[in-house]
């Protein structure tokens, strides 16, 4: 997979996208990510890219010619359009399923607003949906841009280990994560659960599910509403009497 994003801040994106597991999956070759400065596209001595609002109000606008001339360079460069996702507060909100849809695409595109904001000509030509990263505004659209490609890169293969690094994570099957626990056995007066050191995998596989079935109907009741539970799960719930919770 390739993504590119179009941002005022290349050199930010590149630092925080050269390190760690991300970093690590470009540099084996697991997943290409390009950082394009939009003041190249600029057609003025000065690199300007943007201006006033017309009809008047405060703050700035990135103009639509530099962003398009990016956008049309890099269809050239891959020889078919990408998709493109422009970060915005008026976006989708993004989350595991956003995620998913958007790691099936070949070629990903991220436009990093700033100022009020981005020309809504420009957007209506050429952007193929918006994405949130969160009821609230920023400076920029970097930080979730940052968000987007990392949560996108790191279910492409070969960037994790293994599938079911991500698989068995918060979210991916509507379901938060059971607790883990590593060394020592004892921390402090609190040992890991009996049932983890006893190396039958059915069971532990079993525990498990059932602790991230109750620790969504304990933190997060409104995941359970999305997502069908099995008649045992009902029940475990139930005892724990946390149905009525669930439902609501």
């Amino acid at each position: 997979m390739r993504i590119d994003l179009i941002t005022l801040f290349p050199e930010m994106c590149e630092r925080v996208l050269s390190e760690s597991i991300i970093g690590r999956g470009r540099k084996k070759g697991a997943l290409q990510v390009c950082c394009h400065q939009l003041r190249d596209y600029a057609h003025d001595k000065h690199q300007r890219v943007d201006d006033t609002v017309f009809g008047g109000g405060k703050g700035m606008l990135l103009i639509a010619e530099p962003i398009a001339a990016c956008f049309d360079d890099l269809t050239e460069t891959l020889g078919k359009k990408p998709h493109i996702v422009y970060m915005s507060p008026q976006g989708r909100p993004m989350n595991q399923t956003v995620i998913r849809e958007l790691s099936q695409y070949e070629n990903l595109c991220i436009l990093c607003g700033h100022y009020e904001g981005v020309d809504e000509r420009v957007l209506e030509a050429y952007v193929d949906e918006e994405v949130s990263l969160g009821d609230f505004v920023m400076t920029g659209g970097e930080i979730p841009a940052l968000c987007l490609t990392d949560a996108v890169g790191r279910m492409q293969p070969g960037v994790l280990a293994a599938q079911e690094c991500f698989e068995e994570e918060s979210h991916y099957d509507g379901l938060l994560e059971y607790p883990q626990y590593s060394r020592p056995q004892v921390w402090r007066g609190h040992s890991v659960p009996d049932i983890l050191m006893t190396g039958h995998h059915a069971n532990i596989k079993k525990w498990r599910h059932q602790q991230s079935v109750l620790r969504t109907a304990q933190k997060r009741p409104d995941l359970l509403q999305k997502r069908s539970l099995s008649k045992e799960d009902w029940e475990f719930l139930e005892q724990q009497n946390l149905v009525e919770q669930s439902q609501n």
